[in-house]
């Protein structure tokens, strides 16, 4: 580059968010990247956020479990994480996560794009509304958990990536940390559910009321503890395939980045406008300062 001159593409706003799960800290090929420590109103993410260029698109890396994977699924500030991005300028979310299979032709190594989910955490705060946020409530639409436009760029991707990829199924995200009992397992497989983690569930509820598009690679690496011709889930198994669906989920992402356009064409930047129920009046002006970068624009 001529000296003096600056990369065009500095200069270009964030708009794609990446989070990386187990397996997956650092994001190869990212370019011009520097770490950005973001304070938020719900305290502090999971991990610096790496930002830069990666296929010519400006990009926010942050890994879930931060660098070294020091924290646990039920202890990720989930809402500093969303926050954070969001704050940066984010407007799409593509997350990548380690999920079991619950079915036989969902073998390790291939990917998933989950369309549903079903809860059973326990522990989560998996919303900006309520609680500590107190004197505001807010429904946020939720029959469609993830971006049904986002989603098919994901899936695309592992068609370009030379992933082999299997399009919607439903995610069951348990609280963790220990595996699934098999009778847990044997449930949700009756119950026809496809994979099953962690983390995913908790991102996208509040991605939803972040307004984010968000839509997920479900990387697979085992047949948890239901199949009988495999022994029970151990992290030596999971860490072997990890590697290899890092390396997978790597070059799909490099695709997404590339083909995603640039401005989005769905629902997802409108789900809060008419979602908050609580009367502009009487919400407290704590909670509208908490709130300014998650709804500041429908609150202030």
């Amino acid at each position: 580059m001529p000296k003096g001159k600056k990369s065009k593409s500095k200069n270009e706003p964030i708009k794609i968010g990446i989070i990386g799960g187990s397996g997956l800290y650092t994001m190869p090929g990212l370019t011009e990247s520097r770490e950005v420590r973001v304070k938020t109103p719900f305290g502090d993410p999971s991990d610096a956020i790496v930002t830069g260029t990666l296929e010519g698109r400006r990009v926010a890396f942050l890994a879930r479990h931060g660098r070294g994977h020091r924290i646990s699924p039920s202890d990720i500030n989930y809402r500093a994480n969303i926050c954070a991005l969001k704050m940066l300028g984010v407007e799409r979310v593509i997350s990548a996560s380690a999920v079991g299979s619950l079915r036989d032709d969902l073998p390790p190594l291939d990917f998933l794009i989950p369309d549903q989910f079903f809860d059973r955490t326990r522990r989560r705060v998996s919303t900006f509304f309520g609680g500590d946020v107190a004197g505001i409530v807010a429904h946020v639409s939720f029959d469609k958990p993830t971006c049904t436009h986002l989603s098919a760029y994901l899936a695309e991707a592992c068609n370009g990536a030379g992933v082999k990829v299997h399009r919607g199924g439903t995610y069951v995200c348990m609280e963790g940390p220990q595996f699934s009992t098999l009778a847990e397992s044997h449930t949700y497989r009756q119950l026809r559910f496809d994979v099953i983690g962690m983390t995913n569930l908790t991102e996208a509820k509040l991605a939803r009321e972040a307004e984010l598009c968000y839509a997920a690679f479900a990387m697979i690496t085992d047949y948890d503890c239901w199949h009988p011709q495999h022994d029970a889930v151990t992290l030596a198994e999971i860490m072997t395939n990890l590697g290899k669906n890092t390396e997978n989920v790597q070059r799909a992402i490099r695709e997404v980045v590339r083909e995603l356009p640039a401005e989005r064409s769905c629902k997802c930047g409108s789900a809060l406008a008419h979602a908050i129920v609580t009367d502009r009046k009487v919400i407290p002006a704590a909670a509208k300062k908490r709130l300014a970068a998650i709804a500041g624009k429908y609150i202030s």
